[in-house]
């Protein structure tokens, strides 16, 4: 531009010697976000699915917090209630405040609050090496929303619901992609399945977790992100979604599993596969392509969290030292099924023995017929809690088997991998501990329920009123301080 072409360059808006201005280019960056939310709102999937997770995240949080409240209100914060909060951790919301903080702030969330509070500190192992078995994804979120002048116990709640809002929507969509070309529910539609599963998802026996101050909610939204992007080929966001999952618990790395699957064999969205499908091969459906290397992401995640802990001077493997705090061990590839199983049936005899002088159930080391375990410790044993997870075991393994049936390889492969964990590393006084919690964000097992009960419209009713009744019970022993999962 010169000094006779500038008065051009003013005045002819069409000209190419004039430099876009910042509202010039926001004009088609605003432009394109209101046609992709046009066609969001004309999609009826999506508005059916917002429409169902919204029902029933109100309803079931509703629910939820009546009953912690209620049960606070009426039978008192229980006997545990100052055994486990750090001081001034959860405290400073007043009476009313603390009453309806009780079905949010219970047990495990106390370490999520104090790392966002006060951090890892690797400087101080081995005294503070026990945090590191909480990742850390959540307590930073945490820990944002806290700076923001929340506090800590509402930003977690916050941080819970809103990734709650969005694993209901996903899986809404998720059951109805999947469902829609399944001929044995030709009669009732994808759209049934979706609303069951957001249905079961959100009145699960242990769906309080989901709106606690715990990482259940986020680490389950992620995981149905990386499914939902690898089913439609979006493997940049497959890596991204896989490593955030990684870095917020210890299963997550096992989403490279089902994500490699859905990229060699399928059913993907994206583009019709390489090669034809062969009875009983092994052979990959598509071929290797370079953005197989996003998925290289995942464990990146993991890598990050241990080299965090590394580089501040603690111990890069302390993660999964931790976890012998709370007696975990490593018992062999799914051990700790049979020994749940074993010890379901000595809590049975103790049980119908109706006596205390003979001890049935191993490692006890108090009144077998008390009503609830102190399992932190990991030394005290319930009969009827080891029986309790047995009956959860059964319904998993019943469960998995209908996914491995009714879903694309992938679900179940995930669903196998993910019990792995908790399964060959169980505890030595109550050896399936946590598996209801484990369980909760397994969303595959839902969604097969889902496609079972809608097949059958006179057990759906049924099915979710018992499902909200347990919740109910479940989420009044966690606002008293009794141990739950």
């Amino acid at each position: 531009m010169n000094p006779d072409t500038a008065e051009l360059a003013i005045v002819d808006t069409a000209s190419e010697l004039v430099v876009p201005s910042d509202a010039a280019l926001a004009g088609p960056r605003r432009s394109r976000l209101a046609a992709w939310w046009a066609r969001m709102r004309e999609d009826p999937a999506h508005t059916a699915a917002v429409s169902d997770s919204w029902r029933a995240l109100w309803t079931s949080r509703a629910l939820l917090w009546v009953t912690g409240v209620g049960t606070i209100a009426a039978f008192g914060f229980g006997p545990e209630r100052h055994a486990f909060i750090p001081p001034g951790v959860t405290k400073g919301f007043g009476w009313l405040g603390d009453l309806l903080a009780a079905p949010a702030a219970r047990w495990d969330a106390s370490w999520y609050l104090v790392i966002a509070h006060y951090g890892y500190r690797p400087d101080l192992f081995p005294f503070t090496a026990s945090r590191t078995a909480f990742f850390p994804l959540y307590p930073l979120g945490l820990r944002g929303v806290s700076t923001l002048g929340v506090p800590p116990v509402l930003a977690g709640v916050l941080l819970s619901m809103l990734a709650f809002a969005f694993a209901l929507y996903a899986i809404h969509r998720l059951a109805t992609l999947e469902f829609a070309s399944v001929k044995a529910l030709a009669r009732v539609g994808s759209g049934d399945v979706a609303r069951l599963a957001v249905l079961l998802t959100a009145f699960a026996p242990m769906a309080f977790f989901l709106s606690a101050v715990y990482s259940e909610s986020l680490y389950l939204a992620l995981s149905i992100g990386v499914f939902w992007f690898a089913r439609h080929g979006r493997w940049a966001w497959v890596g991204v979604l896989g490593a955030l999952a990684a870095a917020t618990r210890s299963i997550g790395l096992v989403l490279v599993l089902p994500a490699l699957i859905l990229y060699l064999y399928g059913p993907r969205e994206d583009r019709p596969a390489d090669f034809a499908r062969r009875a009983r091969s092994l052979l990959p459906r598509y071929r290797v392509r370079a953005n197989l290397l996003w998925l290289g992401l995942v464990p990146a995640g993991l890598a990050a969290y241990l080299g965090y802990l590394w580089l501040s001077g603690g111990e890069a493997l302390s993660p999964f030292h931790a976890q012998q705090v709370w007696d975990r061990h490593f018992a062999g590839p799914y051990v700790g099924a049979w020994d749940g199983i074993k010890a379901g049936f000595e809590g049975l005899l103790e049980l119908t023995s109706l006596q205390g002088h003979h001890v049935y159930v191993s490692n006890a080391v108090r009144d077998p017929l008390a009503p609830a375990a102190r399992a932190v410790t990991a030394t005290v044993v319930s009969p009827g809690h080891n029986l309790l997870l047995v009956a959860f075991l059964v319904a998993a393994a019943v469960a998995t088997a209908g996914v491995l049936r009714t879903l694309p390889l992938a679900y179940g492969a995930y669903v196998l991998a993910a019990l792995a964990l908790p399964l060959s590393y169980p505890v030595s006084s109550q050896p399936l501990m946590s598996l209801p919690r484990f369980l909760v964000v397994l969303f595959p097992l839902g969604m097969w329920l889902a496609a079972w009960l809608a097949a059958r419209p006179r057990a759906q009713k049924p099915a979710v009123a018992v499902s909200a009744l347990l919740m109910v019970f479940f989420a009044a022993q966690f606002a008293t301080w009794h141990w739950v999962a």
